[in-house]
C-alpha cells in the first residue's frame, strides 16, 4: 500500500555550486577568468588557490574577476569611488588575485587579457577604434586595440604614471636596493620602478647568464619592501633604427613576480624594465630612447614612455577555453 508520505516526492540533495570561467593569456602569462557581472561572488584566498592549482584546478598565474566597479565601492574600496570620480564610464573592474590568493594592485598582461575577455562578453567594442577605461586597484586603464608587429591584435594599455621611489639619487646612482639570487657569490645592485605595484630591476651582463638564473627560489631584496615586490632580471640588447627611423631598444628578461614565483611573462615587470634600463642610459649620457621591445619567455611585448611620466604597454591576448568547475 502506497501512503501518501511515499507519494511526495523527496527534495535532491543541493547541488555545489559550479563557476564558470574562461582560460586566457597574455606570452603566456596565464589567468582564469570569472564574469561576475552582477557583482555578488565573494572568491576566497582558498577558492583562487584551487582554481589556480595547476594539478588540481584549471591551472593560472592568477584569477581574474570581472565585476561592476561600482559593486568594489559598494564592499568598501574607496579606490573604486576613486575610479568613478576619475571616469565615471570605468564601470568595469579588473579584480585581481595572485595564484597564493592574494590581492595585487595591477596586471599589465591581465588588463589585455581582460580586455578580451570583455570583449567576447560583448561588454566592449573595440574593432572599431573604440577604446576601454577599466578600474584596477592602480587607477583606471585605458585600452585600444592594433595591429602586432606579427599582424595579429595586439592590445596597447595606458599604463599611468611610473616614478623610482628612490628619487633622484637612486636615478642618479642607477640603484636603491641591491638582490640575491640563487647561486650568486654577492647580491647585485637593483633599481625600484613603481607602476602601481612595485618592481626591482636588475641588470645582467649576458644572455647566457639570464638563461642559467635558478628562480625556483625566490630572489631576496634588501631593504625588503613592505609589501614585496617582483623582480625582473634584465639583459639590454641595444638600440636600433625602426622601418621610421625612430631608435627602438630591446631588452630581453625573466621575472620573479610576488606570490606566484616565476612566470613565462609580467607586463608591469616588462614595463619596469624598459624603464630601468632607459634610466640607466640616461644616467650615463645617453639621449633617452622611449619604445622598446621586451623578449619574455613567452613572447614579446612593447613598451613606450609616453609624455607626462607615463608609460604604455603594448602586446597579445588570448582566450583558450571555456569550461565549468567548482570553486
Amino acid at each position: 500500500m502506497t501512503t501518501q508520505a511515499d507519494a511526495e516526492p523527496t527534495t535532491p540533495p543541493a547541488q555545489p555550486r559550479t563557476l564558470r570561467f574562461t582560460k586566457g593569456h597574455g606570452t603566456h602569462n596565464d589567468f582564469v577568468l570569472v564574469a561576475d557581472t552582477r557583482g555578488d561572488l565573494d572568491l576566497t584566498p582558498e577558492q583562487v588557490r584551487r582554481l589556480t592549482d595547476r594539478r588540481g584546478g584549471v591551472g593560472g598565474d592568477g584569477v581574474i574577476r570581472l565585476a561592476p566597479t561600482a559593486a568594489i565601492a559598494r564592499a568598501g574600496e574607496s579606490i573604486a569611488d576613486e575610479v568613478l570620480a576619475q571616469e565615471p564610464g570605468a564601470i568595469w573592474f579588473m579584480d585581481y588575485r595572485n595564484a597564493d590568493g592574494s590581492v595585487a594592485e595591477m596586471c599589465g598582461n591581465g588588463v589585455r587579457v581582460f580586455t578580451a575577455f570583455a570583449e567576447s562578453l560583448g561588454l566592449a567594442r573595440l574593432d572599431d577604434g573604440g577604446e576601454l577605461a577599466l578600474g584596477t586597484r592602480a587607477g583606471v586603464r585605458r585600452v585600444r586595440k592594433e595591429q602586432g608587429p606579427d599582424g595579429t591584435p595586439w592590445y596597447a594599455v595606458d599604463m599611468g604614471a611610473w616614478l623610482l621611489p628612490g628619487g633622484p639619487e637612486a636615478e642618479a646612482a642607477g640603484a636603491d636596493s641591491a638582490v640575491a639570487v640563487r647561486g650568486w657569490s654577492a647580491p647585485r645592485p637593483a633599481l625600484s620602478v613603481d607602476l602601481g605595484n612595485p618592481h626591482t630591476v636588475v641588470a645582467l651582463a649576458s644572455v647566457d647568464e639570464l638563461a642559467g638564473l635558478d628562480l625556483t627560489v625566490a630572489p631576496q631584496v634588501a631593504p625588503a619592501p613592505p609589501h614585496g615586490t617582483n623582480v625582473e632580471l634584465v639583459v639590454p640588447l641595444g638600440e636600433s633604427a625602426a622601418e621610421d627611423g625612430a631608435v627602438v631598444g630591446r631588452v630581453r628578461m625573466r621575472v620573479h613576480e610576488r606570490g606566484v614565483g616565476e612566470t613565462q611573462s609580467c607586463g608591469t615587470g616588462a614595463v619596469a624594465a624598459a624603464l630601468a634600463v632607459r634610466t640607466w642610459a640616461a644616467a650615463g649620457g645617453r639621449e633617452p630612447v622611449d619604445t622598446w621591445f621586451v623578449e619574455v619567455p613567452g613572447g614579446l611585448l612593447r613598451v613606450r614612455a609616453l609624455p607626462g611620466g607615463r608609460a604604455e604597454l603594448a602586446g597579445p591576448a588570448q582566450l583558450v577555453f571555456t569550461g565549468e568547475t567548482r570553486p
